[in-house]
């Protein structure tokens, strides 16, 4: 019985870590990483496992929990907001709900459904605007709809894309927008600030309030020191890179001078460092890396910066030392993450928006073109496979139950895993 009891335990606490392994854009903390042993690296089209056609089209990242995953989509023209919930193993649709919404214009690279949700053991939760309304929302794993939140309009020229994060039962959601004087409709304003929601009720928890004057994409991922307070951090040009307590929201500290252009790439830390990026799509990118405050009166220090070749909207990796950046015309760079000394910096080919996955000594990355492309995940640069999904992609691979999970415009793809 006692041997029962132990198993039982092992079991649910397996159970447990892998219905947690992609719950985010970027998968856990917003790493990027797997170490799922079961992606080919030379994959074909028998590594597919199931390949579905969605209704309408979308460029949010899936996000899993157990067996069940979970992406939106929308109608591009009419308007409309649509989360789906497949099962994982077999691609089959279990429930779809769909959200009104009052159709715009929005960027030509972006469309309505292009926010990653966040899930939880019982929520997912999805967020998507209209002109004059920003909204997030939480269905259970049912897709009954359990709240629905409101936060007034949504000033960009780009649309919707930042995505939410869930951490100690408090959903999490940045909301730094353009000023007036930065759209073409200088009457329109929205509220920039940062929320905390309760993920079971909707109700605030905390707001801080932003002084931004350009919109940020910027996904935040939890810091915890060695000592000192654990901070949410948040890129954005308006407040550079930051830490906010999680269960107060104040400002512990701040790196103000971080950017000098709109931040759309999610903050990477590299052991006591902090990675961030912004750019334009003019160019001029560049990575800020920072040394944190401490939240008790030691301020944040500029460590250094990359200025060529630099992502604007991809995400980067680190693992151990090494960092790995993918710019948006790509060109991969690693560098030592402790010093900022590039081991290399090479052409992958292809665009990229979607940001690379660390699996297994591997990145994945899929371009816009829909080019699924596998690098050594090492100081030498070594292109080791491309596989054609051959449709639009501007989303990132998640990777969890052994497989990995790409959506492309219209689509959804599982591959490996056997």
């Amino acid at each position: 019985m006692k041997l029962l009891s132990s198993f039982l335990a092992v079991l649910a606490l397996v159970t447990a870590a892998s219905a947690q392994e992609w719950t985010r854009f970027h998968g856990p903390n917003g790493t990027g990483i797997s170490h799922a042993k079961t992606i080919p690296t030379k994959l074909t089209d028998a590594d597919v496992n199931w390949r579905v056609e969605l209704p309408g089209v979308g460029h949010s990242s899936p996000v899993l929990w157990g067996n069940k995953l979970f992406v939106t989509t929308c109608d591009s023209k009419s308007g409309g907001v649509r989360v789906l919930c497949h099962d994982a193993v077999t691609g089959k649709q279990l429930w779809r709900h769909d959200f009104a919404q009052q159709p715009f214009t929005p960027h030509k690279f972006n469309n309505f459904a292009a926010a990653t949700p966040a899930v939880d053991a019982e929520r997912v939760y999805v967020i998507w605007n209209e002109t004059e309304h920003f909204k997030l929302a939480a269905l259970d794993h049912a897709g009954k709809v359990k709240w629905e939140r409101d936060f007034g309009p949504f000033v960009s020229q780009h649309g919707c894309g930042i995505s939410p994060i869930v951490h100690n039962g408090l959903v999490i959601l940045g909301n730094e927008q353009d000023n007036a004087k930065n759209v073409k409709d200088s009457t329109r304003t929205g509220e920039s600030f940062l929320v905390a929601v309760d993920a079971k009720s909707g109700s605030t928890v905390w707001q801080t309030p932003r002084n931004s004057a350009v919109v940020a994409y910027s996904t935040p991922c939890l810091y915890t020191p060695k000592s000192g307070p654990p901070a949410l951090i948040f890129n954005s040009q308006g407040h550079g890179i930051y830490g906010v307590a999680p269960d107060t929201g104040k400002v512990l500290w701040s790196y103000d001078a971080a950017f000098t252009m709109r931040s759309c790439s999610s903050p990477l830390i590299a052991g006591d460092l902090i990675f961030g990026s912004c750019g334009s799509g003019g160019g001029g990118n560049y990575v800020t890396v920072v040394k944190p405050g401490d939240g008790q009166g030691r301020p944040a220090a500029l460590a250094y910066q990359m200025k060529k070749s630099a992502p604007y909207v991809p995400t980067g990796v680190v693992v151990g030392d090494l960092a790995w950046l993918l710019s948006d015309a790509g060109v991969l760079t690693c560098l030592h993450a402790p010093t900022g000394e590039i081991r290399f910096q090479e052409r992958v080919g292809g665009n990229f928006f979607g940001s690379p996955v660390w699996v297994d000594g591997r990145l994945f990355a899929v371009s816009t073109a829909g080019e699924l492309v596998v690098v050594e995940a090492s100081e030498k640069f070594n292109v080791l496979h491309r596989y054609a999904l051959k449709e639009l992609c501007h989303s990132t691979p998640a990777v969890a139950l052994g497989r990995m999970f790409i959506h492309t415009e219209n689509h959804l793809v599982s591959l490996g895993g056997k």
